[in-house]
């Protein structure tokens, strides 16, 4: 099975390259002002144009309005928009329908129960990122780099196509891709030195990780 990789919260060049060059399905860009990876509609179009072709560029958005999504849109162009705040799935199936775009829905969890709030996202939401839930007092909704038992998403059905996301490096992706099987995942923080600063040699070790893991898996 293909294993789909996102890196997330996206700002310059360099980081663009090095995701790339480790194989990428998916590469981020974050509209979330108080992100430190937060990026401007043009310059998220300007650093997606080296995806073309090689990995699809997903628009992170929280609670976004109309008129900000539709300058995402005509900005950067994205393949898929990810819409990580309190949207409903009203307002998922809104935004599918004005965009034509498909939809990823973020949902923060901890426990099996928490997986039940996917019900009523089921064939409206193309994918699904699940995401550890924010700390105490954190302002971001993702991107905090906590961890969870990633156990919990073996209770899910096998039709739900889903990210694995939340506190995951180069030293705990074999764990997270053994116990948990997950179709895709999605790293942020875990790449950076700094909070909103990817680091390209974090970047290559984590590919490299999963690479040997994968390795591991099937020897």
């Amino acid at each position: 099975m293909a294993l789909d990789i996102k890196i997330c919260g996206l700002k310059t060049d360099v980081a663009m390259a090095a995701a790339l060059a480790g194989g990428a399905s998916h590469v981020g860009f974050i509209f979330f002002a108080k992100s430190p990876r937060y990026v401007e509609p043009a310059e998220a179009g300007r650093l997606r144009e080296a995806a073309r072709g090689k990995a699809k560029a997903v628009a992170v958005s929280v609670d976004a309005s109309d008129a900000f999504l539709d300058e995402i849109v005509a900005a950067m162009q994205p393949d898929m928009l990810q819409l990580h705040g309190s949207e409903t799935p009203q307002r998922v199936a809104e935004v599918k329908a004005r965009y034509g775009l498909p939809v990823m829905k973020a949902l923060s969890v901890s426990e099996v129960a928490d997986l039940e709030r996917i019900k009523p996202f089921i064939g409206v939401a193309d994918h699904f990122l699940f995401d550890a839930k924010p700390p105490k007092g954190s302002e971001l909704p993702g991107g905090n780099g906590v961890a969870y038992d990633w156990r919990i998403l073996t209770g899910l059905d096998a039709g739900v196509d889903y990210m694995l996301s939340g506190g995951l490096n180069a030293a705990n992706v074999g764990d997270a891709l053994r116990l948990a099987n997950p179709p895709g995942i999605d790293i942020s923080s875990g790449v950076e030195s700094a909070p909103g600063v990817k680091d390209p040699a974090l970047i290559e070790q984590f590919f490299r990780a999963v690479r040997a893991a994968r390795d591991n898996r099937a020897a």
